[in-house]
């Protein structure tokens, strides 16, 4: 079927928003009809370069919509089905997936190649020239082939346009802090960059009970939805949340520090180790550049006061466990999601819509689909 889709054919271009054709599902695939896509920052990445992928890319790794077409031997979906994007698929039966890592599926190392899991072809395509799926997804378009490793069925109660930032900026966020940070009941916790992420490590902060929330962002803006959100004390920036952490630790500091950063630098490392008490951990979950090596890391302390510097995808937890899990914080209460969108936008005006995040407008941004797209 032809439809169109956000396309960025090199690095510093801008999207261009351009008809494509879109392949049926084969064996194992799905095709769905999307309401919303979020506008995360790991989109830029592509456009700068700092996460290489082939040109042509279509972007978009965070939506949720409806099935429409299932393709043979597809047992997990059916027409009509309410689901959410996964950007990493989770096969299932891989090493990883069969020890409870489904975050880490080994079908992951294809989120860039532009190759379909099923047949290792490509299922967008411009005349002769197949086009990458941001994450094996490419969310920026009205419709999506995916294999269904990359979906997630809900329920149908839960907003289609909400339920879109489950498949990364929530999960990723909240599971960051609860999973892999471990924060617990009166523990405290710092957040430093409060985007799409960031914000969603603050939620998860305060539903597992943290006595001291501390989210560090320039923007006062984004320090002001995270007040709403849950964070108990803010800061403009790392060095100036240091001491203020520690005379409200009395000297013991944050157990777990979160850099939820749009653009992780090897500098925020230092800071942030500085912030993270004994025996506690420092996460990091902002992307940098794939060729970046430089870190800035005092080896003397993390041994002697046993810290620990820990990375984290996806939150830590596979999509099939994660986004069941948010859905019942959501209804009991404990999960905002109607807060998070800040603006939304048509596809036509994506590239307005990330000059927004880099000026940082957005909380997170929103391209919502309606019958005009279909």
């Amino acid at each position: 079927m032809k439809t169109k889709a956000a396309v960025l054919h090199g690095v510093n271009e801008e999207w261009k928003v351009e008809e494509v054709e879109l392949g049926d599902p084969v064996a194992g695939e799905v095709q769905v009809r999307l309401a919303s896509s979020g506008l995360c920052h790991s989109d830029h990445h592509l456009r700068t370069g700092q996460s290489p992928a082939p040109f042509p890319v279509v972007g978009g790794h965070e939506g949720a919509g409806t099935v429409v077409k299932v393709g043979p031997g597809v047992t997990r979906f059916a027409e009509g089905d309410h689901v959410v994007t996964a950007f990493i698929p989770a096969c299932g039966v891989c090493g990883p997936c069969s020890r409870g890592a489904q975050n880490i599926c080994d079908e992951g190392a294809g989120l860039l190649t532009g190759l379909s899991i099923s047949d290792k072809t490509h299922r967008v395509t411009q005349g002769d020239v197949g086009l990458t799926q941001m994450c094996l997804l490419g969310t920026f378009s009205p419709y999506i082939t995916v294999n269904q490793a990359s979906l997630v069925k809900i329920e149908d109660d839960i907003p289609l346009q909400s339920a879109a930032l489950l498949g990364c900026g929530v999960a990723t966020g909240w599971g960051s802090v609860t999973e892999i940070g471990g924060a617990k009941v009166g523990d405290t916790v710092v957040v430093v960059g409060i985007g799409g992420v960031g914000i969603n490590a603050v939620q998860g902060a305060k539903a597992a009970g943290a006595r001291h929330v501390i989210a560090v962002d320039p923007v006062k803006f984004k320090r002001d939805m995270a007040e709403k959100l849950g964070a108990t004390h803010t800061f403009e920036s790392m060095e100036a949340a240091i001491p203020a952490v520690g005379e409200m630790t009395w000297g013991t500091m944050a157990d777990a520090v979160v850099l939820t950063i749009g653009e992780m630098k090897g500098e925020y490392i230092a800071p942030a180790m500085a912030l993270t008490a004994k025996g506690g951990t420092a996460v990091v979950v902002g992307m940098g550049d794939y060729a970046a090596m430089d870190v800035k890391l005092n080896l003397f302390e993390m041994t002697l006061l046993q810290k620990r510097l820990q990375g984290a995808i996806f939150g830590g937890a596979g999509p099939r466990t994660q986004v069941p899990k948010l859905l019942n914080e959501y209804r009991a209460g404990a999960l905002n999601l109607a807060d998070l969108v800040t603006q939304t936008y048509r596809l036509e005006d994506i590239n307005k819509a990330y000059d927004d995040m880099l000026e940082g407008n957005n909380i997170r941004g929103m391209v919502v689909f309606d019958e005009s797209d279909w």
